[in-house]
């Protein structure tokens, strides 16, 4: 794999990492919370993504990545009685596709042209594309569990006030 590919798979791989440590601390109830003026909840969010994922990546190099089958509108519907199992289900439904469409490209692929709602990109503004648009998800995700979980929030970086001891103990090697 390049070396690109290769940077890009770890990338997109942390902000999975980052959103599924968001969903540890969120039960069944969670998922659907909405703060006012209905913006979407997190289980929204990852309806939307796994269905862009699935139809992006399906066949990537040969179909348009806005699939026929895909209804994007119902995306954005909440189900209620659904479970954070039956997000996660989608959520790694998604990411299968993608993850498994990365590994099966080769460096000769990254200059080739595809098409997404028939615009025509270069694979690599295509996955560049990708690049901002899950990160800018994982970014919500991570926010509406921050808001919901309050002070109980455990942070998924180096917690507030704790840089100085976290740079020290990367350079003395200690976890």
């Amino acid at each position: 794999m390049s070396i690109y590919l290769d940077s890009l798979k770890k990338r997109l791989l942390s902000y999975k990492e980052l959103a599924e440590k968001t969903f540890a601390q969120l039960d069944d109830a969670q998922v659907h919370w909405q703060p006012a003026g209905e913006p979407n909840n997190i289980y929204i969010i990852v309806k939307h993504m796994s269905g862009n994922m699935r139809s992006r990546f399906t066949d990537f190099l040969t179909t348009d990545g806005e699939k026929p089958w895909r209804q994007r509108d119902d995306e954005f519907r909440d189900d209620p009685a659904a479970t954070k199992a039956d997000m996660l289900k989608m959520w790694e439904a998604g990411w299968a596709v993608l993850i498994g469409a990365i590994d099966d490209l080769q460096e000769e692929d990254l200059g080739k042209t595809v098409h997404i709602r028939t615009e025509p990109l270069i694979v690599v503004d295509a996955l560049n594309r990708q690049l901002s648009h899950y990160p800018y998800h994982v970014g919500q995700i991570v926010y509406l569990g921050k808001i919901m979980k309050e002070e109980n929030w455990e942070s998924l970086s180096i917690p507030k006030g704790q840089s100085l001891q976290y740079n020290d103990d990367k350079a003395t090697g200690k976890k």
